[in-house]
């Protein structure tokens, strides 16, 4: 009897180095032999084949385990899934498959009470947080549970995501999280700090990518820990100088992303990238000036490094923003056609932002015919050989420029008051003379 069991704990052994290798052929000879074993797990943590072939991403292994009937929600000691496992190593193969044949989502581990979305933001995997994000949208999860109350759903600690994400420095999936409702004032329970938001967490880890996102979504410097301390002190006690001038309360105020606009639902991926990518420019103009003169000043990123110098080198003088005549236009009001750069686009929609003590949200204008804002899109920049085509076409051509308004249009001169945005052309790298109040220098010794 000894040597029998001695036998199949080897047979077992086998089974479960041939998993983690993704040796298909030896895992289905074994499993021909004794089907059984296809149901065992391991000794100490109790993982079974499922969650080996999971955590190593073998797709082909665990395909054949779900074939057979194996239940993709088994669980090991932890009382974690396969597919949180799959999340935790970024095995996005895996992952889509375990969703494929419905694992639950919603399931938590006994370690942290965290669920597979938590894993995915925790250890930085932004393309397995998108798929499972993804999912909760398309699943019964977002109508039974609610899609919002899963993105800011909480751990055992009352860390949600977004928390985990900002404390590991994981500024991708902080930006993920953001863009799908997550709530970025939202303050932990007993994680970290009591109290702390992830403007804290990004300050206690020192991570500037995850300040920034933070900061234009909002993320209030002044909010308070449980001690009382706003996010610059504790980027001061962990002598993250660079963080602490950024988030000085003293110092210039962000642009912060329009989110509550009803338009900015109607975006397609390509003109929201835009605009935010207008917003990241101005408010890393912002930060050059903060940071000026002290140890931790940054380079002047190009403009070629936003991705808009080379359209702008081919462009027609027609193409150019009839609000800035200096970017080329790269929006369009989809209702109305008229175009504009999207530095003045993120400019309109920050001046417009609505009055939180409101119910009902300002719909932003088009500055030259004044029609509603609806829709946005990437307007096409047209090249000299569009220009020659347009000139031999015998259909007549209409210029933007007959489509800008006088100086003295009321349209312009709302424009021109915006405090948040100014001009932010090629060679001005500058932003609104309200935010160039600087502080003064900062002293770690505080």
């Amino acid at each position: 009897m000894g040597q029998g069991l001695s036998c199949r704990t080897r047979e077992e052994q086998g089974l479960f180095s041939a998993v983690q290798l993704g040796d298909l052929e030896i895992v289905e000879a074994i499993l021909k032999r004794d089907s059984s074993l296809i149901n065992h797990s391991t000794v100490y943590d109790r993982n079974s084949l499922l969650h080996i072939a999971a955590a190593n991403g073998q797709i082909e292994i665990l395909s054949l385990l779900l074939d057979r009937s194996v239940k993709p929600d088994v669980l090991n000691r932890h009382k974690q899934t396969p597919l949180m496992l799959a999340a935790m190593h970024g095995k996005i193969s895996c992952v889509k498959k375990l969703i494929e044949a419905d694992a639950n989502i919603l399931m938590f581990d006994s370690l942290n009470g965290r669920t597979c979305l938590h894993y995915a933001a925790y250890y930085g995997h932004s393309d397995c947080l998108e798929l499972i994000l993804s999912a909760a949208r398309d699943s019964h999860v977002s109508a039974s549970w609610g899609y919002s109350r899963f993105v800011n759903i909480r751990d055992s600690k009352g860390a949600t995501p977004l928390h985990l994400a900002a404390r590991q420095r994981q500024s991708q999936c902080v930006h993920i999280l953001l863009d799908n409702g997550a709530l970025v004032c939202a303050s932990t329970g007993g994680y970290g700090f009591p109290g702390s938001t992830a403007l804290h967490l990004a300050a206690r880890s020192g991570s500037l990518d995850c300040i920034r996102e933070l900061l234009a979504w909002g993320a209030d410097r002044l909010q308070r820990d449980a001690s009382g301390r706003i996010p610059y002190t504790v980027a001061l006690r962990h002598r993250h100088g660079a963080c602490a001038a950024l988030l000085n309360p003293s110092s210039a105020e962000p642009l912060v992303w329009p989110s509550p606009l009803k338009f900015i639902s109607e975006l397609n991926d390509d003109a929201k990238a835009l605009l935010e990518q207008a917003l990241m420019e101005a408010n890393r103009e912002r930060e050059k000036a903060i940071l000026k003169g002290t140890l931790y000043s940054m380079p002047s990123p190009s403009t070629s490094d936003f991705g808009i110098d080379d359209d702008i080198s081919e462009a027609s003088e027609t193409d150019l923003c009839c609000i800035c005549f200096d970017q080329v236009c790269t929006m369009e009001v989809q209702e109305c056609g008229h175009r504009m750069c999207a530095q003045c686009t993120l400019a309109l929609c920050c001046h417009n932002k609505p009055n939180p003590a409101t119910s009902s949200s300002c719909v932003p204008l088009c500055p030259f015919c004044r029609s509603d804002i609806i829709k946005l899109v990437v307007a096409k920049v047209k090249t000299e050989n569009d220009i020659d085509s347009d000139i031999n076409s015998s259909k007549p051509r209409k210029s933007y420029k007959s489509w800008n308004l006088s100086e003295g249009s009321s349209s312009f001169k709302s424009l021109s008051a915006v405090g948040s945005f100014g001009k932010m052309g090629r060679g001005s790298g500058r932003i609104a003379a309200e935010n160039e109040l600087l502080d003064k220098p900062l002293s770690l010794d505080t």
